[in-house]
């Protein structure tokens, strides 16, 4: 029997691309979708898409969606205990594998491998060092579609937010930013595309920005500024 797995689902490009990919493999059997959520205002953590938007993409892409429930701004403490409780279930359950729609941080990727090894799960990465211009390229003409969500405005500015991700939205990225946003310059939210039975209908809301305090860990994992800002394409289902 194939390996019993759960997917890191953010919502976004590079989740999808990394499904897309891994529900082609006869290795692994994919169970469910794991997403972060923030339990206080209904939403994926960091990218800020309406829980019930990540509910219509679970069931148009028919697999069961499980979220780890977050507070506000979780301390680096809490959501790691939080994310082991959830791990440990979910071994408990059968699952012995993670997949992941990371491609070239070597310490998120060293990261992970580490905290699920304590739960003993094996994490699977099968984006892993593809060129994200070749990646994109691919996503594109594979028929996915997708929106950004969420910018950092350390890297873009407030018009890329609510952009679909198309060639003209390639072409207008500036020289410093990845093209698939892999050091976190933009997030993305995917409504179409071959691993959905149909297109995810909503509405655009209005743009908002927000600060956060960046966490400090032990794992030397954080961010380079004690402060960042982001801009937030709000999503309304339709």
């Amino acid at each position: 029997m194939p390996n019993k797995t759960f997917f890191n689902w953010s919502g976004g490009k590079d989740s999808a691309m990394a499904l897309y990919k891994i529900l082609q493999s006869e290795q692994y059997n994919i169970k469910s979708l794991l997403t972060n959520v923030n339990a206080v205002h209904e939403r994926i953590s960091m990218h800020g898409v309406r829980r019930s938007l990540l509910h219509a993409q679970a069931v148009s892409i028919g697999i069961p969606l499980q979220t780890i429930e977050l507070p506000e701004q979780p301390t680096m403490i809490e959501y790691e205990q939080t994310m082991m409780n959830k791990m440990h279930q979910l071994k408990a359950e059968g699952y012995n594998h993670a997949v992941f729609g990371d491609i070239f941080l070597e310490d998120l990727k060293t990261y992970r491998k580490k905290k699920l090894k304590e739960a003993n799960i094996n994490c699977v990465f099968p984006l892993w060092k593809i060129d994200t211009a070749d990646l994109i390229k691919e996503f594109i003409t594979s028929g996915f579609k997708a929106i950004v969500v969420c910018i950092n405005e350390g890297y873009l500015d407030k018009s890329f937010c609510g952009r679909l991700i198309n060639e003209s939205f390639i072409n207008d990225l500036p020289g410093n930013v990845d093209v698939c946003g892999e050091n976190g310059e933009f997030h993305s939210f995917v409504f179409d595309g071959p691993i959905f039975k149909q297109a995810i209908n909503f509405s655009y809301g209005e743009i908002v920005h927000k600060s956060y305090t960046a966490p400090v860990t032990d794992d030397n994992y954080q961010s380079e500024n004690n402060k960042y800002g982001f801009y937030f394409c709000d999503l309304l289902p339709a």
